[in-house]
């Protein structure tokens, strides 16, 4: 008989069941969308229900034709940085605040004033933001204290559907190193910080590895997805750590680069990796006893598809009328403009920016623009842009870390213009593998593999992860892009002054 692994990736979206074999093979996967709740004051809100009906009904559409005791395991990669409050019997007490919400920003004020920038970062090894869990539940004890008395528990959004499936109240070390309240050193809450921020301990739930068995399914969720109470729940990670584990990053001081609606390098170490100037952050991996440091830029696939939709309608069109893919007929215009876009440049800062720059202000912009310059210049340059940006970010890791060569994986490296581009600005090899988009995924699936046994360690990864090619970098082209790297640079620092500007301007 056939056994699977199910994988859900708990998305920002949707929730994306995959189901795969137990030597790796993909056989089907669903997503199912919910909504995010947007208002002013940086408020972004989920409704953890959603979430919940979104993994009955996406598992439930990938088993049509399997029987329910084929199903041995399922796993989670899932978004981080939430605020999920429940009382004592799992019931959520208000909507979910995602990681999108950054309205704590008075609370991230007073926990520096209280403790400073550079303490935190260096027990939590990120900087203190209103992005995180712990200023989100701050927030909630300052506005509304009785939704605050009543919890039991703060959870993460794959948290409070394990209590859903098995009853259990616990997190992960990577999820809880999202937390701004994790000490990774130590591997446990910080008694320290939280004591700074005034709120109680006992809201921190238990922190388990990514490959413990939270439980088996209560006969209640084998129900409603349509499996046996026998499927073991394996507790899985945060996304960014997934991704690491998913990219086939997981020997020491590796790394990888991924380009999605945002982008990121992070990369696997056996220390908690502490960046002097703080452009870098770093999570506990789903490695138990790992760490993954990681730089993210907010907008990158993001800007891509920003640009297309404004501004490249016709190949759209075109590449609607061919029944191609739009950025497919987007790849062979780039390839018309020619390295360093005409000097035409791209700031792909058009949602503030995280590393290396660690400013909401900034804004994106084109700089140099004049009448001999074409739709092809335009479009290379916003990929250039990317580049340079993510060259930033590696460089950052050049001090304690030399890579020749890194996994790219994401929707981003599908495209091969694209990828070579990436490949010269960064100067270095990209592998991918034959599933780009499928990395996290990939990593929840082992993690259930290897959380019942079915798995000795993590080198299982390249039975998931055939290699597709590898992109080798020009030398020519690379000197160019490090010329206009410092330009770059450059363009970024005389604009600062204007960001800081149009930001206070009514």
């Amino acid at each position: 008989m056939v056994h699977y692994l199910i994988a859900h990736d708990l998305g920002t979206s949707g929730n994306k069941a995959s189901l795969f074999t137990t030597d790796g093979k993909l056989i089907r996967s669903q997503t199912v969308s919910y909504p995010t709740h947007y208002a002013p004051g940086h408020i972004a809100e989920q409704n953890p229900e959603d979430w919940w009906q979104a993994v009955i009904q996406s598992t439930q559409h990938i088993l049509k034709g399997i029987e329910a005791d084929q199903v041995l395991a399922m796993s989670f990669s899932a978004q981080m940085q939430g605020c999920v409050l429940v009382d004592s019997h799992g019931d959520v007490l208000r909507p979910a605040i995602i990681w999108a919400d950054h309205r704590a920003l008075d609370e991230t004020t007073y926990l520096i004033d209280q403790l400073g920038q550079e303490t935190i970062y260096s027990i939590t090894g990120h900087r203190p933001s209103a992005s995180y869990s712990l200023e989100k539940l701050m927030w909630i004890q300052r506005h509304e204290p009785h939704l605050y008395k009543r919890a039991a528990y703060m959870l993460q959004a794959k948290d409070y559907i394990i209590h859903k499936l098995t009853g259990i109240f616990a997190t992960d070390a990577s999820d809880a190193s999202g937390t701004n309240a994790y000490d990774l050193k130590n591997q446990c809450w910080s008694k320290e910080i939280l004591d700074a921020a005034n709120v109680r301990l006992d809201l921190f739930p238990p922190i388990l590895r990514s490959i413990d068995v939270a439980g088996s399914l209560t006969a209640d969720a084998a129900k409603a997805l349509g499996l046996s109470t026998k499927v073991r729940v394996v507790m899985g990670g945060g996304d960014g750590p997934c991704s690491a584990l998913g990219a086939g990053c997981i020997e020491p001081n590796s790394l990888f680069l991924t380009f999605g609606t945002s982008a990121w390098i992070g990369g696997t170490t056996d220390d908690v990796f502490i960046d002097p100037k703080q452009r870098l952050f770093c999570f506990a991996h789903v490695i138990p006893g790992k760490y993954m440091p990681c730089g993210t830029m907010q907008s990158a696939g993001s800007a891509y598809s920003y640009i297309k939709d404004l501004f490249y309608q016709a190949e759209c069109m075109t590449a609607k009328t061919h029944e191609q893919d739009p950025y497919d007929v987007l790849g062979d215009l780039l390839a018309q403009s020619p390295v360093g876009s005409n000097k035409l440049f791209f700031l792909p800062y058009l949602t503030g920016e995280r590393s290396p720059h660690w400013n909401p202000k900034a804004s994106g912009s084109y700089i140099g623009m004049a009448m001999h310059h074409t739709k092809a210049d335009y479009l290379r340059s916003v990929i250039e842009g990317i580049g340079y940006n993510l060259r930033l970010i590696l460089d950052a890791y050049q001090p304690q870390l030399s890579v020749p060569d890194m996994m790219f994986t994401g929707g981003g490296a599908k495209g091969d213009q694209v990828s070579q581009i990436l490949s010269d600005v960064l100067n270095i090899k990209l592998t991918r593998p034959k599933h780009v988009e499928n990395a996290t995924s990939i990593a929840a699936a082992i993690l259930a593999g290897i959380g019942i046994g079915l798995f000795e360690d993590f080198d299982v990864i390249h039975d998931f992860l055939p290699l597709q090619d590898t992109i080798v970098p020009n030398p020519t082209h690379s000197a160019l892009y490090n010329q206009q790297l410092l330009l770059f640079e450059e363009i970024y620092d005389a604009l600062c002054p204007i960001y800081n500007r149009l930001h206070t301007t009514t």
